[in-house]
C-alpha cells in the first residue's frame, strides 16, 4: 500500500516514462558474491584505525582509515566515516531469515578537534573496485540494490534538511570531454513538525542529480519502516533510480528517474557508498540508519564472463566466492561531493 500511496502522490514521476531508452531493473544479470555484504557474521566489526578524513574541508585523509574486518567496507577518504558503526539485530520485518543489519549514526562529522554549527556528513564505502581488482565499466551494466530502515519519526535529528544518501561513486565524461569523479544518488531528506510551514513530519526522497545539475524531488515518505533503493548504470551512460517501500526485490514498476547526471556520459562504477548528515554542534546525534543486504549485480558483454571482470590476485578463480579486502583508490572531484552542491 505505501508502494502504490508513494507513486500517486508523486507528480513529478512522469520524468520515468518520458525517458526513451530502456531502463534495466537494478539485480538485473549475475550477483558479484566478493561484494556487498548480509551482516550474518555474528563476529562482525570495523576498525576505525584513528581519526577520520576531512579531506573535503582541509585537505587531509589521516590514513590508514577506517574498514571492516571482512575487507567490505571501508571510510572515505574525502569525508571521514561514521562516528558509530555497528552490527546490531535486524529491525521488525525485514528481510526473511535476516538476524544481523548495520548502523550508522554520527556526531562529530566534520574536521577532528573543531566544531562546524553546520551541517555535516560521513560517508561509508562499499569495496566494489578494491575487490574486483579494477572499476566496472558501463558496458557491464552494473548495479547495486541495499534496504534502508527509516526508524519511527520521533527517533530522526529534529531538523529540516538532508539526513542520509544511497549513492554511486563513479567517473564520466563532464562538458568538457574530460573524465572525472562523480557521485549521483538518492538523498533522505527530513521535513520536522517543528519547522515553519510543516504540519506533520514525513521525509522525502531527493534524486541527484537532473541533467541540468540540479537535484529532483521526489516522493514523500508519510509512514516510516523499510525502503528497497537500487541503482543501475548503463552502456549508453545514462543511470537509472529505483525505490519502493517494503523489502520486496526491486522491479519494473519501482523505475522512479533516469538521467545523464549533470549531463554527463557515466562510464565507470567504482564502488557504492552511504552518507550520513547531522547539525555538528558536539552534542547533536544523527538520526540512527539501518541498512541491509547490500548486493552488486553486473550483466556480462557478449563473449565476456564473471570471472573476466575480477582481476585481484587471488579472487580470479573465486568470482562466486568470499573473498578478502582490498585497498581502493579514494575518489575526489567536483560535482555532488556534498548535500549542499
Amino acid at each position: 500500500m505505501l508502494r502504490i500511496i508513494a507513486l500517486l502522490i508523486a507528480p513529478w514521476f512522469f520524468f520515468a516514462s518520458s525517458l526513451h531508452a530502456e531502463p534495466i531493473v537494478p539485480g538485473s544479470g549475475e550477483k558479484v558474491e566478493i561484494v556487498g555484504d548480509n551482516f550474518e557474521d555474528v563476529s562482525w566489526s570495523y576498525v576505525m584505525n584513528g581519526q577520520k578524513a576531512s579531506h573535503e574541508q582541509d585537505e587531509e585523509q589521516r590514513p590508514p582509515g577506517g574498514r571492516s574486518r571482512n575487507g567490505r567496507w571501508y571510510e572515505s577518504a574525502m569525508r571521514g566515516q561514521p562516528d558509530f558503526i555497528k552490527r546490531v539485530p535486524t529491525p521488525p520485518n525485514g528481510l526473511a531469515g535476516s538476524r544481523g543489519a548495520l548502523m550508522l549514526r554520527t556526531s562529530l562529522s566534520g574536521i577532528p578537534g573543531q566544531i562546524s554549527n553546520t551541517q555535516m556528513q560521513d560517508d561509508l564505502l562499499m569495496s566494489v573496485m578494491g575487490r574486483l581488482g579494477q572499476a566496472v565499466p558501463v558496458g557491464w551494466t552494473p548495479s547495486f540494490t541495499v534496504r534502508v530502515y527509516l526508524p519511527p519519526f520521533e527517533k530522526w535529528e529534529n531538523r529540516t534538511g538532508a539526513s542520509f544518501g544511497v549513492r554511486g561513486d563513479c567517473r564520466g565524461r563532464n562538458l568538457d570531454g574530460q573524465i572525472e569523479a562523480y557521485w549521483p544518488g538518492f538523498f533522505i531528506l527530513f521535513r520536522s513538525e517543528t519547522s515553519k510551514g510543516i504540519e506533520q513530519d514525513y521525509a522525502q526522497l531527493s534524486f541527484r542529480a537532473q541533467q541540468s545539475g540540479l537535484d529532483l524531488a521526489g516522493p514523500k515518505i508519510m509512514e516510516p519502516g523499510w525502503w528497497t533503493f537500487g541503482m543501475t548504470f548503463t552502456p549508453d551512460g545514462r543511470i537509472h533510480y529505483y525505490a519502493h517501500a517494503g523489502i520486496e526485490d526491486l522491479a519494473e514498476e519501482d523505475h522512479l528517474f533516469s538521467t545523464f547526471a549533470y549531463g554527463w556520459e557515466c562510464l565507470y562504477f567504482d564502488n557504492m557508498f552511504v552518507n550520513v548528515a547531522n547539525w555538528e554542534d558536539g552534542r547533536n546525534w544523527s538520526t540512527p540508519w539501518v541498512i541491509d543486504d547490500p548486493q552488486f549485480f553486473v550483466i556480462p558483454p557478449e563473449g565476456q564472463t564473471l570471472a573476466n571482470l575480477v582481476r585481484r590476485s587471488g579472487f580470479s578463480r573465486v568470482a562466486n566466492r568470499s573473498g578478502g579486502g582490498g585497498r581502493p583508490r579514494p575518489s575526489f572531484g567536483k560535482p555532488g561531493n556534498s548535500f549542499n552542491k
